[in-house]
């Protein structure tokens, strides 16, 4: 088949084209951002273009099978930004998938649709709350979406949990850089919360599923997330064991550490944003049994062995990475004044 990625130079977008590449599909790429991977540029169609842009889109949606969306404008972007992006930009590409005749559309959602739930695990069938401009913003594209989905479109949606692995930095790179550096590690609260992760290989395979199921099954929202995973704090731990310094994950009080966070988000001196530091000391994990029963799906990593293959790949490419900062989960991100705080850890 012929596959359009959207957001195809960014981390989810160069796993998902190696994939499908590596099982012998065509892909294009449409993303804002040069795509800049030397082992498979050659391989594939790169369309560089914006997906608020309909010339682009209907240059990049041409004799496709299935589109897979992953591209969207990351919290750390304007409101603005965000809305255009994430809503605006779904809707562009859902309308000319639609006039092209594209047989699927797959949605790539986050959980950050539910909020801070009140219960765990998360059903697909829970209450929707974004936390913020860009939980707002994937509720509202699955909303459109579902319009589409109406008209008879099969437009799968998946809601995965926060995924790692190679290519994975954003704020993952703020805690490889101290396990590298031999640091302790601060965590907002006790750590005995159980936050689920996700391995973007095991992301991959459950898109490729709904990619190539009968569309009678796939037609659905999806959770999708690691299966085994224990508390944050032991599930990190492990990466500091692997880098082999001693070093330990220190709790740190909620409250006060919360009420400092904001003051430093507000004075633009962190990289942690709301969603982050308000729900990194809580349980946060789905349900994936509706994929596991309708799709088949079988997660291969836990969340400690995804957190280290990420941290494996952070320490083979760290020369490449040297210098780099911004916005995206491809780049490290600006740590701001806590580069100061890793000298009393």
């Amino acid at each position: 088949m012929r596959f359009l990625v959207t957001g195809g130079a960014g981390f989810l977008g160069i796993n998902l084209i190696r994939f499908l590449v590596n099982k012998g599909h065509e892909a294009v790429s449409l993303d804002i951002a040069e795509f800049d991977y030397p082992d498979i540029k050659d391989k594939i169609e790169i369309i560089t273009g914006d997906i608020r842009n309909e010339s682009a889109v209907e240059r990049a949606i041409r004799n496709i099978d299935v589109v897979i969306h992953t591209a969207a404008a990351l919290p750390l972007y304007t409101p603005g930004e965000i809305h255009s992006t994430d809503i605006i930009g779904t809707r562009k590409l859902l309308t000319a998938s639609q006039n092209e005749g594209v047989k699927r559309f797959i949605h790539i959602s986050s959980t950050a649709v539910y909020g801070i739930p009140d219960h765990h695990p998360i059903y697909e069938t829970d209450r929707l709350e974004g936390v913020g401009p860009y939980g707002i913003a994937k509720i509202e594209a699955e909303k459109e979406c579902i319009k589409f989905r109406e008209r008879g479109m099969c437009v799968p949606v998946i809601r995965p949990k926060s995924f790692v692995g190679p290519e994975r930095l954003g704020v993952f790179a703020l805690f490889y850089d101290w396990a590298e550096s031999g640091r302790n590690f601060p965590m907002l609260g006790s750590g005995d919360n159980r936050y689920q992760l996700l391995d973007v290989e095991d992301l991959c395979e459950a898109i490729y599923l709904c990619a190539t199921l009968d569309e009678n099954l796939v037609n659905d929202t999806f959770n999708i997330g690691a299966k085994e995973f224990t508390t944050m704090r032991e599930d990190y731990q492990s990466v500091l064991d692997y880098a082999g310094f001693g070093k330990k994950i220190i709790p740190l009080p909620e409250k006060p550490a919360i009420a400092l966070l904001k003051i430093l988000e507000f004075l633009k001196i962190s990289p942690l944003y709301k969603w982050v530091y308000e729900t990194a000391s809580k349980d946060s994990f789905v349900s994936i049994e509706k994929a596991e029963k309708i799709l088949g799906f079988s997660p291969k990593y836990s969340n400690k062995e995804a957190l280290i293959r990420n941290y494996k790949w952070y320490l083979a490419n760290r020369a490449s990475i040297a210098g780099r900062t911004g916005i995206t989960h491809r780049v490290p991100w600006k740590q701001g004044i806590l580069s100061l705080a890793k000298r009393f850890f």
